[in-house]
């Protein structure tokens, strides 16, 4: 009856854990050790809630203290080795599960509840084995192949060993945990979190559901509904199941409900709000706040446009998170920056950190797109053409075409040599298209309008003689851009070449394309009243070469 008694209290402990009922649990198991101080189970349940709550301390001293009274305790020393993993000890930890093995074994086989927890503690673990704890779960569920709670780990093992899968076997083993136990909602969350990463929403929110109908009581579920209709901007739903999550957590701490409607404060734009329920997370923690509280100050300062304190919060959430960044807290802390008067170097620097951390290509490039959107509406015209560069960069296939617009930018920017470069690829790609040729010549003329420094003057003239040949062939379609080559190119033999006749034929060329354009007609009618080169006027010296009147060019495309 004791032994009833106590494996329903365990289980009642389990529960509360799986559902993120941090308090409940631990009080569960602290009155069952109050009871027997030597009960295996309780304890090293309790230390896994220590480790849940991220208070690894706790549970290091809790397994040391139990393994100092019976170190032979196969359950807690894998307790231990599961601490051991997270101090990054792997070699250490794996010594202590195989000695917990072998300790438990009997006759009819290795203990599988021994092998669940070491399961558990390699997929939880940063520095777990992934293929150990797949074996492992394997030869526990053929050992008990009724054990819901051994094809949940299991589960849980195959999907972060082969992300990206489509669920597979995680999927199995999910499916199977719950035909064990249909009133087991834990595992409908962890196949809904599975069609969260494919999008599929209509069975995200189906499992979800499944999971509150077999037990009205799983926070974590109502936990994921908030955030799921938060995220869609439909604060009512939202609210709905935050007061729902509540209303499950009976006894527990008010940190995570303060934190929630810290969020849905901020959503609603009450920023005073926000700031006040975050703030009491922060004091009701103390030392062990979490760095999400900071991030939630961040968003609510600069809500209200108080760069300075949004900035010390942002900086404070980046000293404290030391693993996961999401690229929105770099965008985040971009837009801090920014309102502060951060240079485009500087930001442009958090939004390439941003994109580094994003690991899903899809996703990365959307991200990137808006920074470089984001970096033209503040007329960045630099870092812009850096972005729309590495999206091209980070693209499978990109298409060449795309190098135009980021060499304009760079053109733009001031940035001539890096425009340069970056048109000479589009035009390997494109050597039909006019335009770059175009911009390359423009360049060239840029930086040398004396057209007597190499490369530049051989630049200018293969480029713009590229870009006259083509307008021959469409005068109508590409006649500024014909005019605009012929001109230069006879400015320059005529100008600093000294080839009057060379010069001559330019411009006839141009008037073949547009017999009406104004400046070629003048320049013709200057040579027609000029004398040929090396004449003489009556009593005086040679004439000289002419000076034609040749503009800059640089007419838009």
């Amino acid at each position: 009856m004791l032994a009833n008694l106590n494996a329903q209290s365990i289980q009642e402990g389990v529960n509360h854990l799986y559902a993120d009922r941090f308090k409940n649990a631990e009080q569960t198991f602290q009155k069952l050790l109050a009871v027997n101080p030597n009960n295996a189970d309780a304890t090293y349940w309790l230390g896994q809630t220590y480790l849940d709550k991220d208070d690894n301390d706790a549970a290091r001293q809790l397994y040391d203290k139990a393994l100092a009274a019976n170190g032979n305790n196969p359950l807690i020393m894998v307790g231990k080795g599961h601490v051991l993993l997270l101090d990054k000890k792997k070699d250490e930890a794996r010594q202590l599960f195989e000695s917990a093995i072998t300790i438990s074994a009997t006759k009819k086989g290795n203990d599988p509840n021994i092998l669940n927890a070491i399961g558990r503690a390699n997929v939880d673990a940063k520095e777990g084995n992934l293929e150990y704890a797949v074996q492992v779960l394997e030869q526990a569920l053929q050992r008990d192949p009724k054990n819901a709670d051994i094809a949940l780990n299991l589960g849980n093992a195959y999907r972060k060993k082969d992300p990206g899968q489509g669920g597979g076997k995680a999927y199995e083993n999910y499916k199977l945990a719950t035909q064990l136990n249909p009133n087991f909602a834990y595992p409908y969350v962890r196949i809904a979190k599975l069609f969260e990463t494919q999008k599929q929403w209509d069975l995200f929110l189906e499992n979800l559901n499944k999971a509150v109908q077999v037990d009205p009581s799983f926070s974590l579920a109502y936990y994921e509904l908030f955030y799921y209709y938060f995220y869609k901007l439909d604060y009512s739903q939202a609210t709905n199941y935050f007061n729902k999550y509540v209303g499950s957590r009976a006894g527990e701490d008010q940190v995570e409900h303060d934190y929630l409607q810290s969020q849905l404060c901020w959503a609603k734009k009450d920023y005073d709000c926000a700031i006040a329920k975050a703030e009491s997370v922060k004091a009701a923690m103390g030392a062990k706040v979490k760095p999400k509280a900071y991030r939630q100050l961040a968003y609510s300062y600069l809500g209200k446009n108080d760069f300075a304190n949004a900035k010390t919060n942002i900086d404070a959430f980046f000293a404290r998170e030391k693993e996961i960044f999401l690229p929105t807290d770099y965008q985040l802390k971009a837009d801090i920056y920014t309102g502060g008067g951060a240079s485009c170097e500087d930001v442009y620097a958090l939004y390439i950190q941003g994109a580094a951390v994003d690991t899903v290509l899809s996703t990365k490039i959307d991200f990137m797109t808006k920074a470089a959107d984001y970096f033209k509406t503040k007329k960045c015209t630099k870092q812009e053409a850096d972005m729309r560069l590495a999206i091209y960069n980070t693209k499978k296939s990109p298409n060449p075409a795309g190098l135009f617009n980021i060499a304009l930018a760079y053109q733009q920017a001031g940035e001539l040599p890096k425009a340069d470069s970056l048109y000479t690829v589009y035009n390997t790609a494109f050597p039909d298209s006019i335009f770059g040729y175009l911009r390359r010549g423009r360049i060239a003329f840029t930086i040398d309008s004396t057209m007597t420094q190499e490369p530049y003057v051989t630049n200018l003239l293969q480029n713009y003689q590229k870009t006259l040949d083509i307008a021959l062939t469409d005068k109508i379609r590409y006649k500024t851009m014909g005019t605009e080559a012929a001109l230069v190119l006879a400015g320059y033999y005529n100008n600093v070449r000294k080839s009057r006749d060379t010069a001559e034929a330019y411009v006839n060329t141009g008037l073949s394309i547009d017999s009406t354009h104004a400046q070629l007609k003048s320049i013709k009618e200057y040579f027609n009243k000029q004398p040929v080169k090396g004449t003489q006027k009556p009593g005086g010296k040679s004439t000289g070469k002419p000076s034609a009147s040749i503009r800059k060019p640089g007419s838009k495309v």
